[in-house]
């Protein structure tokens, strides 16, 4: 019988330890979860909300406190401070006055809207709007998986407590069973809704997705055809350019050619580019109208320098290589036309007799606009293909020299130098004659006889290279003064000045003839 006793106690004893041990290994889960949940951003947000609700209930029981009679002053400054530090706690605790777990998942009820693709430009923010809408969806559903697991810990905990309760039954366990039962309660309801949100929501971005992909695929295909039709513009341009200098031998008129292939492929271009994008052709029209007026004044130097490129390439009045002249706040700038674009002319400036007498420096290139057409003198040395122009020497002989003979001799020199460009201004003249009205054909030499102040000048005019006119120049006056140096009657007059030393003697001479 002892025996059997002491058997009895034993199992007691061992049933008590393993529910003790038992006990605790719950009560360790539990405790392990509990860190776990109260960690949780949402479990906070919740835990707030509650302590909101609790300390405004308590506010509220004061305030019912502190309005009954026959309270003692002191109780009521009590109760009044009791209310001021319950009002101070909940204005911390306002943002939770009104839970939304939606909205601290950051569920919005829109969806981002891409305004309509009108060119192939936004394609790429197309394609950013795409990955921001995918990276938002992503980020919503994992915030919604670690509410789950929240949610899965929540029941999780109630059924160790239960387990506990079963063990080990105390307030203590049935009130945390009660607490975190309502808790699980409120965040199923509150995951139920976030899954309904998020559904609606991909719903709507997927829907926007399909809509920006489908408008990507029209811009694409409206991109390629815009390309394509771009490429035959510009295929067409390099036939015509390869057609232009098959048969056009004329570098000048090869050049302007290719600058006027140039002008209507860039505007057909741009044409092409215009009308692929303009929805409404009739706002096009209103908007140029209005826009028009303002350009007109704002950009009227460019549109006139435009219009003076047509001017120049279509009528003719300057091409390429040409030499001009052109005058500025008096000064003139003299070279050759190495460029004309729709804006300027660039003029690589030469060594001339301007430059000679006046500027005394060359080499510059100068850019002169279009517009200048319109308004500035402008003179074209080589127009119509002539190469020669008019050019002066003046050489003024002693009164007591043989005139005669000097003249002669100027009129030799002269005509021999000259007659290369003599006989290709007759050739160049008879072309020019074929577009304009020329009385005064003649291009041979003329020579004239003047008096001056201190002798007779012979002025020589003769045709030279336009180009080169300098040189001729010079090689006239070198032999002039070859030729006259062998005649002793002939001596040439310049400006001189007498000074009287002393008047017993004869007067010294500076130079010249007196």
């Amino acid at each position: 019988m002892r025996g059997v006793l002491f058997f009895i106690v034993l199992c007691v004893f061992a049933w008590a330890d393993l529910n003790q041990s038992t006990s605790l290994k719950i009560q360790q889960k539990v405790d392990a979860l509990d860190l776990l949940i109260e960690n949780n951003t949402y479990n906070l947000l919740y835990e707030n909300f509650i302590r909101y609700k609790i300390l405004n209930d308590e506010l509220n029981l004061l305030k019912f406190e502190s309005e009954k009679k026959g309270l003692r002053p002191q109780e009521r400054r009590k109760i009044q401070k009791q209310m001021q530090n319950l009002e101070e706690q909940l204005k911390f605790l306002k943002d939770y006055k009104d839970l939304n777990f939606a909205k601290s998942l950051g569920i919005s009820e829109n969806v981002e809207i891409l305004p309509k693709l009108t060119n192939p430009l936004a394609i790429i923010g197309a394609f950013s709007h795409i990955k921001k809408l995918e990276d938002e969806r992503e980020e919503l559903g994992i915030k919604i998986k670690e509410f789950e697991s929240l949610v899965d810990k929540i029941d999780e905990k109630i059924i160790a407590l239960k387990e506990l309760i079963a063990i080990k039954p105390s307030d203590a366990n049935r009130q945390n069973l009660k607490d975190t039962q309502r808790k699980l309660t409120e965040f199923q309801s509150a995951l139920q809704l976030f899954k309904i949100s998020f559904s609606v929501y991909e719903k709507k971005i997927e829907d926007e997705i399909m809509r920006v992909n489908a408008e990507i695929k029209i811009q694409t295909i409206r991109a390629i055809n815009i390309l394509l039709a771009i490429a035959l513009v510009v295929v067409v341009s390099i036939l015509l350019k390869f057609v232009a200098k098959r048969y056009i031998k004329d570098n000048e008129r090869y050049y302007t050619a290719t600058k006027v292939i140039n002008f209507i492929n860039i505007n057909i271009i741009f044409i092409i580019l215009l009308f692929a994008y303009i929805e409404n052709i009739t706002y096009l029209v209103t908007i140029l109208g209005f826009a028009s007026a303002g350009l007109a004044i704002a950009m009227k130097d460019m549109f006139m320098s435009m219009l003076g490129w047509c001017v120049i390439v279509f009528g003719g009045s300057f091409r390429v290589g040409d030499r001009i002249k052109v005058m500025q706040n008096d000064h003139a700038y003299v070279g050759d036309i190495i460029d004309i674009s729709f804006l300027r002319i660039t003029l690589y400036e030469t060594i001339t007799l301007e430059t000679y007498m006046k500027n005394r420096r060359s080499g510059r290139v100068i850019f002169i606009p279009n517009n200048y057409v319109f308004t500035q003198l402008i003179s074209n040395y080589t127009h119509h293909g002539m190469r020669t122009v008019y050019d002066g020497i003046d050489v003024t002989v002693s009164f007591d020299s043989n005139l005669e003979k000097a003249q002669k001799i100027i009129e030799q020199i002269v005509l021999r130098q000259s007659k290369p460009y003599t006989e290709l201004a007759k050739k160049t003249m008879r072309r020019l004659q074929n577009e304009y009205s020329i009385r005064n054909s003649r291009v041979e030499p003329s020579f004239f006889v003047f008096f001056e102040h201190w002798g007779m000048r012979i002025s020589a005019w003769y045709m030279t290279n336009a180009y080169s006119a300098l040189t001729l120049r010079s090689n006239i006056s070198k032999e002039i003064m070859r030729e006259f140096q062998k005649h002793e009657d002939i001596k040439i007059a310049y400006p001189s000045q007498n000074l009287h030393l002393d008047r017993a003697q004869p007067p010294l001479k500076t130079g010249g003839k007196d």
